[in-house]
């Protein structure tokens, strides 16, 4: 059960509700494209939902508190939210903070916990939300194999954009596209945790292939044995499934 109170609809926040609002947040959406912007005040509740905007659950969540200098927050199915992996930082997941409230999204809200870099009292935060779109945008895991016959992941689209990460160690996040770079292999990256300039290191060189993507080295931030990676990727003729544009 909950209450509307001057449009906003409130619970107790020991409850765990399905699909119930705690916080009313500003939503920018396109739900065919997959993607939404979040803009919310926390309320330092232990467990709140807030509206993404989208049809579908969203699978990778970037959310950043506007008044403090603190980390860039993600969420990524790949982790689960138990876990939470930092854009602006190389370490591991860190588990056990709950930010992300210990409940995946569902394909109508998202969770929060009262971590402060996602919900302190009277604290502006920002949220990017990404759901998948077939022939779009994908996102998932791999387990690298340390071989110079890397990894294939299949996406089901061209592969223009590509961002990974090791999950299972501390790695920087490597970022790969198709303008910078138009044939394969691939081994211009950029780390977004960094300032780094561009770097052509052979160890991180990838194909950006029609239906997905594959490694052709073993570098520890993209290919090494036994590590676990979480990736999104974007398409370079984005259709849907339907045959329409994702706009």
């Amino acid at each position: 059960w909950s209450v509307r109170v001057d449009g906003k609809r409130l619970v107790n926040s020991t409850s765990t509700p399905v699909a119930v609002l705690s916080i009313s947040s500003v939503v920018k959406a396109n739900p065919e494209a997959g993607f939404s912007i979040c803009k919310w005040t926390g309320n330092s509740g232990i467990r709140q939902t807030l509206a993404h905007g989208l049809n579908a659950a969203p699978e990778m969540i970037i959310a950043k508190h506007l008044d403090s200098n603190v980390r860039w927050a993600v969420y990524h199915k790949g982790v689960g939210p138990g876990n939470t992996l930092v854009l602006n930082d190389t370490t591991t997941p860190t588990g056990g903070t709950g930010i992300w409230g210990n409940v995946d999204p569902t394909n109508s809200v998202f969770y929060i916990s009262n971590d402060g870099e996602v919900n302190a009292n009277n604290q502006d935060y920002i949220g990017y939300c990404f759901a998948p779109v077939a022939g779009y945008s994908a996102f998932g895991s791999y387990i690298g194999n340390g071989s110079n016959d890397g990894v294939f992941v299949h996406t089901g689209f061209s592969v223009q954009w590509l961002l990974t990460k090791a999950s299972s160690h501390g790695s920087d996040w490597q970022l790969w596209d198709s303008a910078r770079q138009s044939y394969n292999v691939n081994a211009n990256t950029l780390t977004p945790n960094s300032t780094s300039a561009e770097t052509g290191s052979a160890g991180y060189a990838v194909d950006l292939l029609s239906n997905g993507f594959k490694f052709r080295m073993y570098g520890s931030s993209s290919n090494q044995s036994n590590y676990t990676y979480i990736w999104a990727a974007f398409a370079s003729n984005p259709f849907q499934a339907n045959g329409g544009l994702a706009r």
